[in-house]
């Protein structure tokens, strides 16, 4: 039946988004700007036929009614059809540029997704590449290790610090001598014996029995200050 028939073709995927983006060979930004460009030059002939029309209006301002006046008036109402023409070229232009980049807009987001997912699968595989050189029991083991090495560490620098020739003291002797001992800092810390000193008189600054008193530089003056003049 295979060789009479045939067998059936197989069934051809379907295209994904990154076949139909990679099939989009339009260079959106110079199509862009060739309609741009388009659109400007209707423009300036619309300006041209602006001028016009204003020319013949002014004719016809000035104009009396009859034959020549029609005239000019059938020049520029097909002034004005070319001219509402253009203007519908120019909004068709500008409604496509608008679309046009709209698309290329929509075709970068896709491109940069797609670059975006393409880096996270790659990392994920370098991950688990990295992964498998782990070993985790292997980790807490050396965890184990570590925290034993740091613990005989500790007993070693306890053993270093041990004090040698040192007579064992009984803690209740210990306490008793330290309460001994604060109160004969409580006594040393007595100082009523000063009260006396800072009590005491000054010592006397003039003769005793006059009333002559030294001043600051040390010469003898009477009451009022006067320099005591030495009995001869």
């Amino acid at each position: 039946m295979n060789r009479l028939f045939g067998r059936p073709k197989a069934k051809e995927p379907s295209p994904s988004i990154t076949d139909c983006i990679a099939g989009v060979n339009i260079n959106f930004p110079s199509t862009i700007q060739e309609v741009d460009s388009r659109a400007d030059s209707a423009e300036k002939k619309i300006a041209k036929l602006d001028a016009e029309l204003k020319k013949y209006k002014d004719q016809m301002v000035k104009m009396r009614e009859g034959p020549a006046k029609n005239a000019v008036k059938a020049k520029a109402m097909r002034i004005l059809k070319q001219r509402k023409m253009y203007e519908a070229q120019v909004d068709n232009l500008r409604q496509q540029a608008f679309n046009m980049e709209q698309a290329n807009f929509a075709t970068q987001t896709l491109k940069d997704t797609q670059a975006t997912v393409v880096a996270m699968k790659e990392g994920v595989k370098q991950m688990q590449k990295e992964f498998k050189n782990i070993n985790i029991d292997q980790i807490e083991d050396l965890q184990d290790d570590l925290a034993d090495m740091l613990e005989q560490a500790d007993e070693v620098q306890e053993a270093m610090g041990r004090s040698y020739g040192m007579p064992d003291v009984d803690e209740d002797e210990l306490a008793a001598e330290l309460e001994a001992l604060g109160d004969d800092l409580a006594i040393d810390e007595d100082t009523s014996y000063l009260d006396d000193a800072i009590k005491a008189p000054s010592a006397p600054d003039k003769e005793p029995g006059t009333s002559s008193v030294r001043n600051k530089d040390g010469v003898l003056v009477d009451e009022f200050g006067l320099p005591q003049i030495p009995a001869s």
